[in-house]
């Protein structure tokens, strides 16, 4: 951040055009979600974003297209060592984002890590080239002289990402690392609560000179131009509500001029408790277990966290009473204190907006908004809720299908035999994932199977792979990101197939010679096809 008058929180600044740039304004205040006191503040005017985009078209992406995938992989590997030389700088700013340290290392920590796996995938599953062949060539011709093969090359446009509040450092790495690899500059635009983490971090990425000229841009302000400048060789990717998704996916330049999309949105994710799963045994420990996690983390602000928890009818007492019980050793309070185990919501409009959509359907059976105890914190300035833990005896009722409360709640649903769970999950709709919890791999499969086309991702969690498992909220860079229907359709992360959004696919025909010297031998980068 800015220094300036120390009694002036420090105004963020944009990096566009290859410098730093402070908006004229004096700018929104952005208030520390546990204390309340101002933070930083954030220009609430635009930047030219037609320049910052041609800057990444024509200094940015030459400059990345120049590499091969192993140094483009090289680069990331070196930016994740750098970066975790200021992990405990960032994380003590993202305690003002209300996370605690748990919280910060999935935010911190997990961002990083994407870096390296990137980094590593780049260098052992794609050639050290500048053209990536998909398929073999394919002969046409009867004499073998004529054929087709299909390559990926780098867009030449920009990868435009608007992410969300809830994962400042993690959301903008997530993306930037595929469009690297990809060899396609970006430019990003944090959500305004959290953005002094995200322009601290991406601060450290500037000053390091990793990247090279144009790779990223950073807009700290409104993004007012960035779609209208957009064109069909860039793609915009968006972290955000459902209803943001489906504004921006149909604004006219976006759906005139094809420029690819993706949107990961809202999600009423579930996880179901087998039949077999009673009391005494390990699933059961393990689902009210994961079920206090995703509450409880980030303050349940996770687009992957459990929204529905489907519990077969005759369990749904002792695991109501199981859940609570761990939901009472749960201490709700400042940060950064270390005994606290689940801190703020980012902000007190967040806390609002929770509190409002908490419906009729549902009764509370652990907690409460009102009165609850806080540790080193003021529940008037700061943007604290205690683990919501709600009950709905009537799983047709539409509302737990349809709203969702984006904190520390989740419903307990009864359900009866392995079709009605699926019909139950498939309410939501689409959801980028669905845990299962169970050792019967008949029931396991009958879910997996039913639930997967409404799903980007699903885990089947017992025993045996415990100790070892991520956990249900946990997107890796090694799988899909994303979900289908209400979950916004899109996917990111997946390996490889997250470098391949940011390039296009290319049917080349030819002769096996000719066919073979464009992807087998590195060639200048610009001359390739």
């Amino acid at each position: 951040m800015t220094e300036g008058d120390p009694l002036v929180a420090a105004k963020l600044q944009s990096y566009v055009n290859g410098d730093w740039y402070t908006g004229p304004d004096e700018g929104r205040a952005l208030f520390d979600a546990a204390t309340g006191e101002e933070v930083a503040r954030i220009s609430t005017q635009g930047v030219d974003a037609e320049s910052a985009l041609r800057y990444a078209r024509e200094v940015g992406g030459p400059a990345l297209r120049a590499l091969s995938f192993h140094q483009r992989a090289g680069l990331l590997k070196a930016l994740g060592k750098h970066l975790t030389q200021y992990t405990a700088e960032f994380n003590e700013l993202s305690t003002r984002t209300g996370a605690t340290a748990r919280d910060s290392a999935f935010d911190v920590d997990g961002g990083i890590a994407v870096l390296f796996v990137y980094g590593s995938k780049g260098a052992k599953e794609l050639p050290d080239g500048f053209v990536l062949p998909d398929g073999d060539f394919e002969q046409v011709g009867k004499a073998g002289t004529f054929g087709v093969r299909h390559v990926h090359v780098p867009r030449h446009g920009a990868a435009v990402s608007i992410n969300a509040f809830n994962f400042p450092v993690w959301g903008m790495l997530e993306k930037l690392a595929p469009a690297v690899l990809a060899g396609v500059p970006s430019v990003i635009k944090p959500a305004s609560q959290t953005a002094y983490l995200t322009e601290l971090v991406f601060r450290r990425i500037i000053e390091s000179g990793i990247l090279p000229p144009g790779t990223v841009q950073l807009v700290c302000g409104r993004p007012d131009g960035l779609l209208d400048a957009l064109t069909g060789q860039d793609s915009l990717s968006i972290t955000g509500s459902a209803t943001t998704a489906q504004t921006l996916r149909s604004h006219p330049v976006i759906t005139s001029r094809a420029v690819r999309f993706n949107a990961e949105a809202d999600s009423l994710n579930f996880s179901m408790l087998g039949p077999d799963a009673v009391p005494g045994t390990p699933e059961f420990d393990l689902f009210t277990k994961a079920l206090v996690t995703e509450m409880t983390v980030k303050a349940g602000q996770k687009c992957t966290a459990i929204r529905r928890a489907f519990v077969p009818s005759a369990l749904i007492d002792e695991v109501a009473e199981a859940v609570s019980a761990r939901l009472a050793e749960v201490k709700v309070g400042n940060p950064s204190d270390p005994s606290v185990s689940m801190g703020a919501l980012a902000s007190l409009g967040q806390r609002a907006e929770v509190l409002q959509a908490l419906t009729g359907a549902a009764k509370i059976v652990h907690g409460d908004s009102e009165h609850f105890e806080l540790v080193d914190a003021d529940r008037e300035r700061g943007a604290f809720l205690p683990p919501l833990l709600l009950r709905c005896d009537e799983p047709g009722r539409a509302e737990p299908h349809e709203v969702e409360a984006f904190g520390p709640v989740s419903t307990l649903l009864p359900y009866d035999g392995a079709a009605q769970g699926v019909e139950l999950a498939a309410r939501g709709e689409g959801s980028l994932v669905g845990s299962i919890v169970t050792h019967d791999p008949d029931f396991a499969r009958d879910v997996v199977l039913g639930a997967a086309p409404w799903h980007g991702r699903l885990l089947v969690l017992d025993r045996e792979d415990a100790k070892e498992s991520t956990g249900h909220g946990s997107p890796l860079p090694h799988t899909t990101h994303g979900g289908p229907g209400r979950a916004g359709g899109g996917e990111e992360l997946g390996g490889i197939r997250g470098v391949l959004h940011h390039m296009q696919r290319t049917a080349v025909q030819g002769s096996p010679a000719l066919l073979g010297a464009l992807t087998d031998v590195p060639a200048a980068p610009e001359a390739q096809l």
